[in-house]
């Protein structure tokens, strides 16, 4: 149950951040499908996915 909480914190905490995140390049990179159906804008981040699970693997691997 933590596990679930935690994950939807963390999707409610980046999804508010998607503008300030897209300025500094995330979810523009190749790789990141962004597609238009019936009017909805859906982004599908797979580049900048990996790039935050490589940057955090990281930080936690030396902290």
């Amino acid at each position: 149950m933590r596990w679930i909480l935690t994950i939807f914190i963390g999707l409610c905490v980046l999804t508010s951040a998607i503008p300030w995140l897209q300025k500094l390049g995330i979810g523009k990179l190749p790789g990141d499908l962004n597609l238009s159906v019936f009017g909805r804008k859906i982004q599908i981040p797979i580049a900048s996915t990996m790039l935050i699970a490589v940057v955090l693997m990281l930080i936690g691997k030396f902290l």
